[in-house]
């Protein structure tokens, strides 16, 4: 009887005839043919409600939902989930859906009115934009459901509860797959650089003939066969790329609800993929006070998975980022010549200058390419007419600010470190962009 008792529940109709009932038998004391109206009505509608009560328990398993979720969610998209509802009365219900979402959607009325006929099937698909990563809740789906007299509603608790985790943004790698299997970007007057130097990766041995170089002769294999024998090299194809991502307190700042970090991660998850669709060899690192998910940078078919594990974990410790140890790690750790994709921010040119010695070292002996931020907020001031002379101060500071942003990009062009200043909502793209450009240019 308690359960019963706590899955019941009178509608407002109901208590609306009620109330229209009681206003009778008030008139009914002057008017006594409205008392004798009044009677009858009151029996009625107490009878209708017994009914009505009777019809929603007549079924043990009157109504059925079933949550479809995906294995995990992708920050910053729009993730697709699936109710699959089944009436399995006698007659037409009318039924209210409540979903019990994470408490990260902060959303309690996340609701559904539905009209199903008896035996009826139907699919419910509605969206949600996570903007964190983490481990997502979803709770039971609250169900009320009531017959055409609408009269008593019961409720059901259906769906069960499951944790689904929230990893960096992986929907979207497919929208980037045909920038890394097309050659456009030479009909854009990109030039191909020719490497000085000698690859290191080792084909086989052949036999000597005129014209080839001497400073390949492998003297044991001349021994053995009792003529000259040289190594034959080829053109190392696979080039190491690291995405290394400032988890300072400057990445912090959020714009469209995703802070700069949350923007970084997703675009390296994006170019990472880029990257070995390109057959190079993709790796990542992250530093702040200490240098932390350091993946050593391979082509292989479980790098993606690795890569994406590491991303899900990182977060900000909300320090200054410690670059004297960054460039002391790339100088123990990475020996090769690697691309380095640097996601940083920098505000002002002291912010820059602070850092700049170490970038400078970085870049000896690797092709470091530095992606900062533009301040979207920045170009909705100076776009907005000035009202005031405050107005005209702000935008004033606003504009020398942006300039600043150029002056950084003209800063780090000087000393040969490539740049991409770009806005945050564009950050995949430029990076990718840049990446096929310095690819089919040649220059690492």
């Amino acid at each position: 009887m308690k359960k019963l008792y706590a899955s019941l529940f009178l509608n407002n109709r109901l208590f609306y005839i009620v109330a229209f009932i009681a206003l009778l038998f008030v008139a009914g004391f002057f008017i006594p043919v409205l008392f004798a109206i009044a009677k009858v009505a009151l029996f009625t509608i107490s009878v209708l409600a017994f009914i009505d009560c009777i019809l929603v328990y007549l079924v043990s398993k009157g109504f059925e939902v079933q949550r479809t979720l995906p294995e995990r969610l992708s920050n910053g998209d729009d993730n697709k989930i699936t109710l699959l509802l089944k009436n399995n009365y006698k007659f037409n219900t009318y039924s209210t859906l409540i979903e019990e979402l994470p408490f990260q959607f902060q959303k309690r009325d996340f609701q559904f009115r539905q009209v199903l006929k008896s035996g009826q099937e139907k699919s419910i698909h509605y969206n949600l934009h996570p903007v964190k990563r983490g481990v997502y809740h979803f709770g039971h789906i609250n169900v009320y459901v009531s017959t055409p007299l609408q009269l008593a509603t019961r409720k059901y608790i259906l769906g069960d509860e499951k944790e689904v985790k929230c990893y960096p943004s992986f929907l979207k790698l497919n929208d980037f797959d045909i920038k890394a299997v097309s050659n456009n970007l030479n009909s854009y007057g990109s030039k191909k650089i020719r490497r000085i130097g000698h690859s290191l990766e080792f084909e086989q041995i052949k036999e000597y003939v005129s014209g080839d170089d001497i400073r390949t002769l492998n003297w044991k294999a001349t021994a053995k066969r009792n003529h000259l024998m040289v190594n034959q090299y080829v053109e190392e194809k696979s080039q190491p790329v690291y995405s290394i991502i400032d988890k300072g307190r400057p990445m912090q700042m959020h714009f469209n609800n995703l802070s700069l970090l949350d923007y970084a991660i997703n675009a390296t998850l994006a170019v990472s993929n880029t990257i070995l669709r390109k057959h190079d060899k993709a790796g990542m690192l992250t530093f702040s006070k200490k240098i932390e998910n350091l993946i050593v940078a391979e082509q292989r078919s479980s790098q993606m998975n690795l890569i994406s594990e590491a991303l899900y974990n990182v977060s900000t410790d909300f320090l200054e980022a410690d670059y004297s140890l960054l460039y002391a790690s790339i100088k123990r750790k990475i020996t090769s010549r690697s691309l380095l994709i640097l996601y940083t921010n920098f505000e002002t040119l002291d912010a820059l200058h602070r850092q700049l010695p170490y970038l400078r070292a970085i870049a000896k002996n690797h092709l470091l390419l530095v992606v900062f931020f533009q301040n979207t907020e920045l170009n909705t001031i100076v776009d907005q007419k000035a009202a005031s002379v405050e107005d005209v101060y702000d935008k004033i500071i606003a504009e020398k600010f942006m300039y600043e942003k150029k002056q950084i990009a003209n800063e780090l062009k000087k000393y040969g470190i490539q740049s991409v200043l770009t806005k945050p909502e564009n950050l995949t793209g430029s990076t990718i962009n840049k990446y096929l450009e310095l690819k089919s240019r040649g220059l690492f």
